[in-house]
């Protein structure tokens, strides 16, 4: 891996897409790791166009070492040093007949154990019993996500479209996108590969049009202490 080539990625666009995490093995010991969980909890949600698992590291449990192999750590090391961790974690299983599709958004919050009020923090939300908060925008700028994709993703089967270097300018509401000075880019992921972004980055998903699956598993990542007495609800270290 050119560790300064994706960093430089990462700083400029917003993300970058690194192949050969996960062998085909490695992708079919977390895909029975999943299929062995226990779906009848809250943070299940299954629907004929999506199956999520919200708190995904925190429901099952068993599958934290096969995510977190020796390339996964190698990776978040070499790119962000020390002191990240696990702050949130989403399945997503998208399947071949789905209609689901999400539009431009940027990922502004995130998830705390308990709602109270700290200057800098809000709105805030609650969605499956699990508080959402939009936290200061320094947070936000420091924090990162690895999607690790255990299916080939591209744009018939909903690969995320992304707006580069719009992870640099803030706040930016989907509204004003100026499409007329930004561009669109589709970011292909294969089996057992990663992407990686920023969660300012603007990013999309189409409806899938080649009745192929989409599954990924979600984790944001962070290197700071919230203020007292808020906690994040989902630390791993």
């Amino acid at each position: 891996m050119n560790a300064a080539f994706h960093q430089q990625e990462i700083a400029d666009k917003g993300f970058t897409v690194i192949g050969n995490i996960f062998t085909t093995e490695e992708v079919g010991a977390l895909a029975a790791c999943i299929q062995e969980a226990d779906t009848s909890n809250d943070t299940f949600r299954k629907t004929k166009d999506l199956f999520a698992i919200r708190q995904f590291l925190k429901e099952i449990p068993a599958v934290t070492a096969a995510v977190f192999n020796d390339k996964l750590k190698d990776v978040i090391s070499r790119l962000f040093g020390e002191g990240y961790c696990p702050v949130k974690s989403i399945y997503f299983d998208k399947p071949g007949d789905s209609n689901w599709f999400v539009s431009y958004h940027q990922d502004l919050t995130i998830s705390v154990k308990e709602k109270a009020e700290v200057p800098g923090f809000g709105p805030w939300t609650v969605k499956q019993q699990q508080y959402a908060v939009q936290p200061p925008l320094n947070i936000l700028e420091q924090n990162f996500t690895i999607r690790i994709h255990l299916d080939h993703t591209d744009e018939q089967n909903g690969a995320l479209r992304v707006v580069p270097g719009s992870h640099r300018k803030g706040i930016y509401r989907p509204e004003t996108i100026d499409w007329t000075v930004e561009t669109e880019t589709i970011c292909e992921v294969p089996e057992g590969g990663i992407m990686i972004m920023r969660p300012l980055l603007l990013h999309a998903s189409s409806r899938t049009t080649n009745h192929h699956r989409r599954r990924v598993i979600h984790i944001e990542f962070s290197d700071q202490s919230l203020p007292a007495p808020l906690q994040w609800s989902e630390l791993l270290q």
